[in-house]
Order: structure tokens, then C-alpha cells, then sequence
């Protein structure tokens, strides 16, 4: 929220009225070009963060735009690519993001995508624009296309795409509405309700207009370190080599081009110019270098990624000092809009530079710079790394604070990071061919497919460490019985039992162990930042809802929570679940289904309503399945013939019942159970 109450003020101070972001789209494979603008791999987390972006933005009289809707994953053919994705995936994992952030904060605008969704442009998809984004979910701005994303523009307006950008002057496609309004094949009632829309934003963006609204230039390069901070992520930290002291560690080598030359932001249509920019050594130091000698060695080129020629000098000042810090990563060309990634390495020779310093420098501190996740061949060789992401103007006197311990990391990763490229959802299918990304993975994306594998992670979705220690206790829910109306209230004790002030990302996770459907090992459904004195405890506290506990029925079109045991997880990671609880569900909300001649025949024979219209139907049949001294509802009849289409009856049943007997049974049957 406060990081986008910033950047409204700076809009405003520009005469900005709408800001291209956020960003909710899913990390779907960590090859994904864009990835370093998106929040997650985890719907829930990145709808609430758009949230508060939203919301803090929208508080200084500045629009938004919610992008790129939807089921935007990747890069590669962006302009035709249809994302192939079953109807559960896409409600479960790629539409959540945006149904979130509309219901909770409103963005002015939702930009739609350049790619197809299911076959059709999501310029022109009147199922997202229409149905779900401003039926069902209520949204009331306007939607604008992604630049120059239009195909056809009145089938756009018809499905509900109020602006074309960039909307260049004697547009081509102006002629095609007014030919399509004159030969009546778009009503005129239609392009005056979006325009209607459009001149109501117009509106709100002059009234919200601040003319005495000046930049804070130095405020927020200030308030830039301490949300750079926040978000830099310890990975891993043996033998407590960090935090770094000038007592211990006299002679620092700083090893690394990103020390001197730092990549702070993504590459493409996100660029900007900062007013400044911070250097990671010149940080050192001005801020940490009083009594301390900090050596400085290139050790890369970061225009040539296979150059080793700089490692030998980064050797020797490396195994002089106390500890070495090195500033690895990508450089800008690994990471694009426009183009995906075709592997998860860092560059060559920051590999064999990370490789070869640890053989000199048992306390080797590797600072990585990267947009999404990296594979580390050296993981086991190096006792401390820290994931500073891009960090933006001030990232690398975040990195500094971090590493000197004047801020205690509190960051967790927001997607998992792999051992390789192989382990991940969308190894298969990524990033797909003949004009059609198939989501083969289904909902299993991120830590859903890693744990429903069984696959071991380099690091878990939530991790990151701490420079104290965090004790979980006394889990209590509302209660262990109730109703998807009521909801469930979970509370926990959460103690700094370490010695330094820190803060705590409390993650709640719902797992549901039987399920009519398949359903994820556990799901993110809430999370808290708590900070804390050493000693100090506090009372987390989460409120979760009948959608917390439920799946997307496609064959109902709706969400369905099912009655049943779920438990409850609080812990510091997904990997990492300190206290759980098991809860039972009771739901009003039954699955629904229209029998068809395709229904099976189990779906009939274990419902009590229908089962005795069965045993009617067929006596003989039934018969032939009862044991002596048995009644027909006692019927042992096997799994073979169960899992058979009601279709196939009168072939099974060697003519007892026929087609039009079956038509009848399933009127019937819906009759006595089927609620429309």
C-alpha cells in the first residue's frame, strides 16, 4: 500500500493520470520473459498484493490498470498464442489474481492481452470482458488493450473493450466502427455505453488532478532502500556468516561487475529513468567501510557471459580477505519482454567465478540479481546467499543494509525455486507449439506441482530466513465443526526467541484429503507480517471463507466447497509447517449435476434417492448380483460395471432395459434430484 502511495505521488507530480501495472499474472514456468513484473506463482498472493498496489496508488487520485488479462505466461508468439487452458485451471489459478484484486480494490482500468484464451483474443473474449470480469465480478472502470493487441476492434467493443491503445491518429480501425454501426452489425447503444464508461474515468482522473503536486525525489529514494529491503530474501545462511561486523571481518572483498554497474530493473516496456541510482560498493564504502579494508575485483564481464579471463584477479583478492562478498546474477539480455527464457542458468562465467571463489574463501557471501528463479550448481559449497531480485534506484544500499544486518531480512520467496528446469509444471509444455500453450499441468503450478511430485525444491514457495528465531504455538480455530456460511477464524502465538528485532511471514495453508476431485497437496489461503522485540509475542489471526475450502465445479460453473475434513496449516514456508489443525466442513452447497445417458452408473447406485429407481428398472438384473439371504440394495455388483455409462446398460443388462428405458430413468432421476 505505502509503496503505492509513493508512486501516485509521483504520478501526480508528472501529470500521470493512469499507471500501466500491476501485474498478476501467474508465474507459470520460471522461463516466463516477464516474470520480473508479476508477484507469483500463487494466486491468492499475487491478487492481495495487487491490492494493496491498487488501493495505494488509487489513494492519490491516480488510476491503475490490471494486467495482462488474461492467462498472459509467457512471451514467445504473445501475438497469437492461444493458451490452451481448461476451464477449472483458468478460474483456479489465472483468473483468481484479477478476481481479487477487482472485488477488493476496483482498478480504474483492466488491460487486456495480446494472446487467445481459450481460442479467442482476450481483446475480443466477451466470456472474460464481459461475463466474468463485469458480470460476475463486478468491475466497474473500463478495459483498455494492450499496445497495438487489437485483432478486431468491433468485435472487441461487442465483447466489451472500451479503449484501443495506443490510439494513434486516423487510426485504421475507426473506419471499421463506423461502417459496422451504418450496416447495423454493432449497435449504436453499445459505443455509447463504453464511451459513457470512458468519459466517467476521463472525469475522475481531471477531478483528481493535483496541480500543486510536486516529485519527493530524495523522500523516496529513501523509502525505495526500505522496501528493497523488505523484499530481499535470505536463502540460506550457515554458520551464521551473516549479518557481516566490522569487528570480525576487516578485510572485505567485494567481487562482482553488478557491485559497480547494477542491474536494477526488468528490460523492456517497463524501463525507466531514475534520478539516481545506487552503486553496491560505493555504499560499502561511504556507509559500512569506516575501519574496514574493501577490496574490489570485476570478476566477470557482463557483456560477455562466457569471459573467464577476470576470475584469476577476483581469486586472489577473494583469498586475502575475511569474507567475500560476490554480486552474481543475469544481465539485462537473460531477461526480456518479448522473449523468453531458454534456460535457468546464470551466465557461464558467474558460475564457474561463484565455483572457483569458494575453493579460496570459506565464508563466500553470493548476492544475486535476477528477475525469477536461477539454478545454483554451487549451492552446496557456498555458506550464505541472498536474493536481492531487481531491486530498483536503491537496490543496492537494501543489499547493503541486509548483509550488515541494520536490517534483519524478513522477505520470502513468492515462487519456488528448482534444482533444474526438468522439475518444473510446465517442462513439457512451455512454451508450446503450433500456435497452442497447452496448460498441461492443469492447477498444478509452482509449490502445487513440486509437492503433489514429490519433488525436492532448491528452495520452497515462502522460504526465507531470518537473523532470529520465530516459535509457533497455541493454533486454535473458531471451530472444528462448522458451516461454508459461517466461515472459521484461526488464531496463533507467535515469539521472537531470538536476539534481534525481526519480522515474520505467517502463511495459513488449507489442505483437503478427500476430495470428489483432484485438489492440490495444500493451497496458500492467508498470510501476516508480524514484527517483533526480541522475547515479544503477538496474536496472528486469519478469517478464512466458504472459498478458502472450495474448488471451481466446471460442469456447474461455480465454486464448490464439499463437506468433509480439511486441516489447517500455519508455518514459515510451504515446506516448513510448524502447527496444524484438522477442522470438518459442513457444506450447503452440493454438487449438482444434469444426469445424462453418459452418467456412470456409480453416481446413481451410491445415491440413495435414485438407487431404489435402479433396482426397479432391473430386477433381474440386480438380482443376479445378490448373494442368497441378501436384498436387492445389498447388491454386489462390480467396479466394472459401476464405472459403465448408462448408455451401455442394455447391453450389459443382455436386453432387460432399453434406450428409451434409460431416456426415462434420467428424466426421472433429475426430476427427484436436480436443482437448476
Amino acid at each position: 500500500g505505502q509503496v503505492g502511495q509513493a508512486l501516485g505521488q509521483e504520478a501526480q507530480a508528472l501529470g500521470v493520470h493512469v499507471l500501466l501495472g500491476p501485474g498478476v499474472n501467474i508465474k507459470r514456468s520460471p522461463l516466463g520473459g516477464r516474470n520480473f513484473e508479476y508477484f507469483s506463482e500463487d494466486p491468492l498472493l499475487a491478487g492481495e498484493l495487487a491490492v494493496a498496489y491498487i488501493q495505494g496508488v488509487q489513494s492519490q487520485g491516480v488510476g491503475t490498470s490490471l494486467k495482462h488479462y488474461a492467462a498472459n505466461n509467457q512471451e514467445t508468439e504473445r501475438m497469437f498464442m492461444n493458451s490452451h487452458v481448461d476451464d477449472r485451471t483458468l478460474n483456479e489459478i489465472y483468473l483468481t489474481p484479477f478476481e481479487i484484486a477487482v472485488k477488493q480494490a476496483q482498478p480504474w482500468t483492466v488491460m487486456a492481452c495480446y494472446n487467445r484464451v481459450q481460442g479467442v483474443y482476450g481483446s475480443q473474449s466477451f466470456a472474460l470482458l464481459q461475463d466474468k470480469l463485469k458480470n460476475e465480478w463486478g468491475f466497474e472502470g473500463i478495459v483498455v488493450s494492450d499496445w497495438d493487441a487489437v485483432i478486431d476492434r468491433v468485435e472487441g467493443i461487442k465483447a466489451g473493450m472500451h479503449l484501443e491503445m495506443p490510439g494513434k491518429p486516423g487510426h485504421l480501425t475507426n473506419q471499421d466502427v463506423i461502417d459496422a454501426v451504418k450496416n447495423g452489425d454493432l449497435d449504436e447503444t453499445r459505443l455509447d455505453q463504453l464511451v459513457t464508461d470512458i468519459l466517467k474515468i476521463v472525469l475522475k482522473a481531471n477531478a483528481s488532478a493535483r496541480a500543486d503536486a510536486g516529485q519527493k525525489l530524495e523522500e523516496h529514494h529513501v523509502f525505495a532502500r526500505k522496501v528493497a529491503s523488505e523484499a530481499i530474501v535470505l536463502l540460506k545462511n550457515q554458520h551464521d556468516v551473516l549479518p557481516l561486523s566490522p569487528d570480525q571481518h576487516k578485510t572485505i572483498a567485494v567481487i562482482g561487475e553488478f557491485a559497480v554497474n547494477p542491474r536494477y530493473q526488468g528490460n523492456g516496456s517497463s524501463e525507466v529513468k531514475p534520478p539516481r541510482v545506487d552503486s553496491f560498493l560505493d555504499i560499502l564504502k561511504t556507509e559500512y567501510g569506516e575501519g574496514v579494508d574493501v577490496r574490489y575485483a570485476q570478476g566477470y564481464e557482463l557483456d560477455d557471459d562466457q569471459d573467464y579471463s577476470r576470475i584469476p584477479e577476483a581469486k586472489m583478492v577473494a583469498a586475502d580477505a575475511d569474507v567475500a562478498l560476490v554480486l552474481a546474477g543475469l544481465p539485462q539480455q537473460y531477461e526480456s519482454e518479448g522473449i523468453d527464457r531458454t534456460h535457468i542458468d546464470l551466465p557461464p562465467s558467474h558460475n564457474r567465478l561463484i565455483e572457483e571463489l569458494a575453493e579460496v574463501q570459506e565464508n563466500l557471501v553470493v548476492v544475486l540479481t535476477n528477475g525469477s528463479a536461477v539454478a545454483m550448481p554451487w549451492v552446496n559449497e557456498v555458506p550464505a546467499i541472498v536474493e536481492s531480485w531487481l531491486g530498483g534506484q536503491a537496490g543496492a544500499g537494501a543489499a547493503a543494509d541486509v548483509i550488515f544486518g541494520a536490517v534483519n531480512p524478513s522477505g520470502k520467496l513468492a515462487e519456488t525455486f528448482p534444482v533444474r528446469l526438468q522439475d518444473t509444471p510446465a517442462y513439457l509444455n512451455f512454451p508450446g507449439e503450433e500456435g497452442e500453450a497447452f496448460y498441461g499441468e492443469r492447477i498444478y503450478v509452482g509449490y502445487r506441482w513440486f509437492e503433489a511430485r514429490e519433488i525436492e525444491p532448491l528452495f520452497p514457495f515462502g522460504h526465507g530466513l531470518s537473523y532470529t528465531s520465530f516459535d509457533y504455538a497455541d493454533m486454535s480455530a473458531s471451530a472444528t465443526r462448522f458451516s461454508d456460511s459461517e466461515g472459521l477464524t484461526v488464531t496463533a502465538r507467535i515469539t521472537n526467541t531470538g536476539k534481534v528485532a525481526g519480522k515474520e511471514i505467517v502463511q495459513l495453508y488449507v489442505a483437503d484429503p478427500v476430495s470428489s476431485l483432484q485438489r492440490p497437496v495444500k493451497e496458500l489461503k492467508g498470510f501476516t507480517k508480524v514484527s517483533l522485540d526480541p522475547g515479544e509475542s503477538t496474536t496472528v489471526r486469519f478469517t478464512l471463507t466458504a472459498r478458502d475450502f472450495s474448488f471451481y465445479d466446471s460442469r456447474q460453473s461455480r465454486w464448490v466447497a464439499e463437506s468433509g475434513e480439511f486441516e489447517i496449516g500455519l508455518g514459515a514456508s510451504s515446506a516448513n509447517i510448524r502447527l496444524s489443525e484438522t477442522v470438518h466442513l459442513v457444506s450447503t452447497q452440493e454438487l449438482n449435476y444434469a444426469f445424462d445417458e453418459y452418467t456412470f452408473f456409480r453416481v446413481l447406485w451410491e445415491n440413495e434417492k435414485t438407487k431404489p429407481l435402479l433396482i426397479e428398472l432391473m430386477p433381474a438384473w440386480i438380482a443376479s448380483h445378490t448373494a442368497d439371504g441378501k436384498s436387492p440394495e445389498e447388491a454386489e455388483i462390480q467396479d466394472f460395471l459401476l464405472d459403465q455409462p448408462l448408455i451401455k446398460l442394455p447391453y450389459f443388462t443382455a436386453g432387460e432395459v432399453n434406450r428409451e428405458q434409460i431416456m426415462a430413468l434420467i428424466e426421472k432421476c433429475n426430476a427427484m434430484t436436480y436443482r437448476p
